[in-house]
């Protein structure tokens, strides 16, 4: 009798015992659910999340601009260089020989010019002593031109012989050519001179020619030195010493130090609220335990699909609907922006904070 009346007992306690724990986890369901629903509400519901995101930054493909064989290498890869450090560098023996050809151009027209110039001084003495030939001959054309009219006046009146009014007559024109001679002399030294003005006019433009490729060759000497355009990191170093180069050979890729950003590919069902400045937190793959921070720059004019080489032509054919997908680029802070720990290419989750003042 006793064994038949503790069964029921026992049963009856362990059943009394489970409603406790079937209440309390009733309980926390509920508070777990409001909870979430509390944080939906507050916060949750302005928060736009994807993981189709990517870390992006200056990269500058360095090439060279002038040909020839590398003669020194100053870094190896992944190694840190400031905006100005020396890469690579060409050998520079024939540019330095153009240059110096150039430099001997500059010197051979610039004596040029100097002998030019020696040269006019002495065509205007030379202008001036024609001058004087011909106010000289001009003197004695005026004298023999009167004495002839005198000798005229007196052959007439038979007080000279015939033979000296023809001399005075001969002498007359012979002052009359040499005064033509004098004049023909001093139109030729103008015109010498209007020649050396001429010469001293191209040579001239010789000089700034010889000017021109001088520098052309002091730039190309510059440009068998080749230096970091900003700070950054070496990657993707394909070159070796001895190697020849040709003018727009890529020699190797410079990552920037700074100004990382983030390109987040939202749905477009994500983006009713979302605009430039609000808040944004970045999780990376490569240290999921840290948060990165920044905020919204802007928003793509157009969806990803858009911009491809071949955009998707809906107008034919059976069309089943995907969800367009919108890049947005988000700045991120100063301090996250540096290279290190986040580099471009790498996959991250961006969430939005739709509530947060731009």
């Amino acid at each position: 009798m006793s064994v038949t009346n503790v069964a029921p007992h026992v049963r009856s306690s362990g059943k009394f015992l489970q409603r406790p724990v079937i209440v309390l986890a009733l309980c926390a369901s509920v508070l777990a659910i409001g909870g979430y629903g509390f944080y939906w509400w507050q916060s949750g519901r302005f928060m736009q999340t994807t993981d189709d995101a990517y870390v992006g930054g200056n990269m500058s493909v360095v090439s060279t601009k002038v040909a020839g064989y590398i003669s020194e290498i100053a870094v190896n890869d992944n190694a840190r260089v400031k905006k100005g450090d020396l890469l690579i560098r060409i050998d520079d023996r024939d540019y330095r020989a153009a240059l110096d050809k150039s430099q001997a151009e500059i010197a051979a027209q610039e004596a040029a010019l100097e002998n030019i110039a020696a040269s006019r001084q002495l065509q205007l003495a030379t202008i001036s002593g024609a001058k004087a030939a011909v106010d000289a001959a001009l003197a004695v054309t005026s004298k023999a031109a009167g004495d002839s009219r005198r000798y005229d006046s007196l052959a007439n009146s038979a007080a000279i012989s015939q033979q000296i009014k023809d001399n005075a007559r001969a002498d007359y024109h012979k002052a009359q050519a040499d005064e033509a001679q004098a004049r023909a002399d001093y139109m030729a030294a103008q015109r010498q001179l209007a020649v050396l003005d001429a010469q001293e006019k191209q040579t001239q433009a010789s000089l700034a020619q010889a000017h021109a490729s001088a520098n052309q060759d002091k730039l190309n000497l510059s440009y068998t030195q080749i230096k970091a355009p900003f700070d950054g990191v070496v990657g993707n170093r394909h070159i070796w010493m001895g190697s020849y180069v040709g003018s727009g050979t890529q020699l190797l890729s410079l990552v920037s130090s700074s100004g990382l950003w983030v390109d987040a590919n939202f749905k477009e069902n994500q983006l009713a609220r979302m605009q430039p400045g609000q808040p944004v937190k970045i999780i990376a793959d490569v240290l999921s335990g840290r948060t990165f921070h920044g905020r919204v720059s802007s928003l793509s004019p157009a969806t990803g699909s858009q911009f491809s080489i071949l955009p998707a032509e809906n107008a034919t054919g059976n069309f089943t609907k995907i969800v367009q997908r919108v890049p947005v680029r988000i700045e991120l802070d100063n301090q996250d922006a540096e290279l290190g720990l986040l580099r471009p290419g790498l996959s991250v989750e961006a969430t939005v904070d739709e509530s947060g003042k731009p």
